[in-house]
């Protein structure tokens, strides 16, 4: 009989780790958007020098959530305080296992007195699905991303989702408006003319620049997108394909897909065996050079990932316990590391030198082959003193960035080295080739890296600061 459920597939695996670093699902896919509309360094530079337009329509989930019980469930579940959470605001919701380890993270916008919606990936939008169905008064609507490979099958959403970002945004979005937009304060909604129809607005920022998020129903996309591009041309507003979009969280600090914390705790077998066996959770590519045996090992707390900032105990929420033992000033924290010019140079001269080693292939902008990246970050004697958790090349910064959690003593401007490639040759997974390892050297640095994204950004998002 075929397993039917995360547990199954866990109970007949050879191990959780060797499950993971051994998946089949092959390389993360941004859905439908095109790869490149002109090429991906344009569209990166356009972020920092003009404007751009991204397209976030297909590649999240949106979670649609309402009902009396809608504040007490994200309360719940996630270590944000909800105390103050006014209508049309939104929140960077991050929740935990009872271990303490990251779930997965996203935008939670307060639409009503009693509406939601979780913007993100599928592990937390799964599990606020389950929650919700155990003792809270809610109806809940998955609309879940678009496959990754729709191979011409016509591909709908509830709604469209555009950023409109970079310096000379508010140009493009008071033409399109049609006159003045007010400047709601960042994670504040508000609402602008599009194409003659009213939209809703969050004040946003991945790129480091000003800008907004704008939705509205999907059978407008063409007609919105057509009017945005229109309005934007005189100020160089670029659209931004697949592969320059994943640069921006370089630049910004987001680390994007932490393995989620659900594989061991007893209290979530229920959880286990409520996800099904071709869930994201059962079918996670875990890559890279870091290699434990224990799962647990690959778990994230929040000061690790840069949420310390979020953590409030004035509520109680699954995981609260855990958390309340961890003393922050210990923790791992959030870097960005700057690759040294020379050594990936040689990751990218492997492929073209027949007589020299073989390394794992290093793609551009974006080489990472996981979908949930742990390479092993090691100082002068060899020594682990953290992980790189996601890899790419900057078109902004001209330098190959990953973003990595490290541990408190290793100062910002020391070198590192980023042991890049698995050992023993590879794993089963797809995206892999017999290789090499190397190790790269790296400099520690601020996060978020670009200076723009840095000094702007309001304290305590992406960066490490506290409120």
């Amino acid at each position: 009989m075929s397993a039917k459920s995360l547990q199954d597939v866990l109970d007949r695996s050879g191990g959780t780790v060797e499950l993971l670093r051994n998946s089949q699902i092959g390389a993360y896919v941004y859905p439908v958007v095109p790869a490149e509309f002109t090429n991906f360094r344009r569209e990166v530079t356009a972020w920092q020098s003009t404007a751009v337009l991204f397209d976030q329509s297909h590649h999240m989930v949106n979670l649609w959530v309402s009902g009396p019980d809608a504040l007490r469930l994200f309360s719940e579940t996630g270590i944000n305080s909800t105390a103050t959470f006014p209508v049309d605001t939104a929140k960077q919701f991050v929740p935990v296992s009872p271990e303490g380890g990251v779930i997965g993270d996203g935008i939670l916008f307060r639409l009503g007195e009693e509406e939601f919606v979780f913007v993100g990936r599928a592990p937390v939008a799964n599990w606020l699905t389950f929650t919700a169905g155990n003792g809270y008064d809610v109806e809940v609507r998955k609309d879940d991303r678009s496959p990754s490979r729709p191979y011409g099958k016509q591909v709908t959403r509830d709604v469209w989702r555009f950023q409109i970002q970079g310096p000379r945004a508010w140009q493009v979005l008071e033409k399109v408006n049609g006159g003045p937009l007010e400047q709601v304060r960042f994670f504040r909604m508000g609402q602008m003319n599009v194409a003659g129809r009213q939209v809703r607005t969050l004040r946003h920022g991945m790129a480091g620049a000003p800008g907004l998020e704008i939705w509205g129903p999907y059978e407008t996309y063409d007609e919105v997108r057509d009017t945005i591009l229109a309005a934007g041309r005189e100020f160089g507003l670029e659209p931004v394909g697949a592969r320059a979009y994943s640069c921006n969280t370089l630049e910004s600090g987001w680390i994007p897909s932490p393995l989620p914390a659900v594989y061991t705790s007893e209290e979530l077998r229920g959880y286990r065996e409520w996800l099904g066996a071709d869930s994201y959770e059962a079918t996670n590519a875990l890559a890279g050079s870091y290699v434990s045996e224990r799962i647990e090992d690959y778990y994230l707390n929040p000061w690790e990932l840069g949420y310390g900032s979020f953590v409030k105990f004035d509520h109680d929420f699954v995981g609260r316990t855990a958390l309340e033992a961890i003393d922050p000033e210990t923790q791992r924290r959030k870097v960005t590391l700057a690759w040294n010019a020379e050594d990936v140079a040689k990751l990218l001269a492997s492929p073209v030198d027949p007589d020299g080693p073989g390394y794992q292939f290093f793609d551009l902008p974006n080489p990472n082959y996981g979908s949930s990246n742990y390479d092993a970050v090691r100082d002068a004697n060899g020594d682990l003193v953290g992980l790189s958790l996601f890899t790419g090349y900057s078109a902004n910064e001209r330098k190959a960035l990953s973003l990595a959690t490290i541990t408190p003593d290793v100062p910002l401007g020391a070198e590192v080295q980023v042991v890049w490639g698995e050992p023993g040759g590879g794993s089963g997974k797809t995206t892999v080739q017999p290789h090499e390892q190397f190790s790269v050297r790296a400099v520690v640095s601020p996060t978020p890296y670009t200076a723009m994204a840095r000094e702007t950004y309001r304290a305590g998002w992406r960066t490490a600061a506290k409120v």
